[in-house]
């Protein structure tokens, strides 16, 4: 696992957004894993940047977003669709067939879910997944539970990240109850994954991760038994974090 700790949020997103660039520069037709929420979006706003000085090009590359609101349409403007078409997918060429998101509405959710596991392992897997962390350890959309579910699921929300995400909507009443999102084991096949934290309210959910326990309380600790795990996370975000963590395979940048 690598850590590589920034001066503020503004140089989290430049170095995540290299880190992903360097990604399609060597693999132009890279599946990446897309994140929605707040900490992401500098990092788009920097691959916009890249993409228009023409440094990096996302005509080949496949997505597939982590997770989706249930009820809500791809329309609906606090939909993850409609957050990734304005926050990146509309700035630069990825073609839109090649965009794919778990459905927000379905018949069958059973179905809908193994549909979604199915397209991904027809792309060939994720190569890089984005992730953030919620401030209970949430990724993606895997709440704290007795067990991890390991493939796409319908998950009914935390009432922390209920509150968390109350901030997009007109009130918290507005929030969707449940998602669909990728299981641990859809996030944990991905061959590299890069998360991203900032602010001093993920300090706790970072410090956590290097707990030395697979905790599905925590659901980001699981990320411990992946072999090619990249954590980029501003001072606040690693301050509880100390210099006794570089041991045990950990590198500190």
């Amino acid at each position: 696992m690598r850590v590589i700790v920034t001066e503020d949020y503004q140089e989290l997103s430049y170095k995540a957004s290299q880190l992903l660039s360097a990604k399609l520069q060597k693999k132009p037709e890279s599946v990446i894993g897309f994140a929605t929420g707040s900490t992401p979006i500098g990092m788009y706003k920097e691959l916009i940047q890249s993409y228009n000085r023409k440094e990096v090009d996302f005509g080949q590359m496949s997505t597939f977003n982590l997770d989706e609101y249930v009820g809500l349409t791809r329309e609906h403007p606090q939909s993850y669709y409609h957050f990734m078409q304005e926050q990146l997918f509309s700035h630069i060429n990825v073609r839109p067939e090649k965009i794919s998101f778990p459905p927000g509405i379905f018949s069958d959710a059973g179905q809908a879910c193994q549909s979604y596991e199915d397209a991904m392992k027809a792309a060939g897997g994720v190569d890089l997944q984005i992730l953030g962390i919620g401030v209970n350890g949430h990724i993606g959309f895997n709440e704290p539970d007795q067990h991890f579910t390991l493939y796409t699921h319908i998950v009914e929300l935390a009432q922390k990240t209920i509150e968390s995400n109350a901030r997009f909507f007109g009130s918290e009443d507005e929030v969707p109850r449940s998602a669909i999102t990728m299981g641990i084991k859809s996030i944990m096949d991905a061959r590299s994954i890069l998360l991203l934290a900032s602010d001093r309210n993920k300090a706790e959910a970072v410090q956590q991760i290097f707990s030395g326990k697979v905790d599905p309380q925590i659901p980001a600790t699981v990320l411990q038994l992946h072999p090619d795990v990249t954590l980029v996370v501003d001072r606040e975000a690693a301050s509880l974090l100390n210099k006794e963590f570089q041991t045990g395979g950990v590198s500190v940048w």
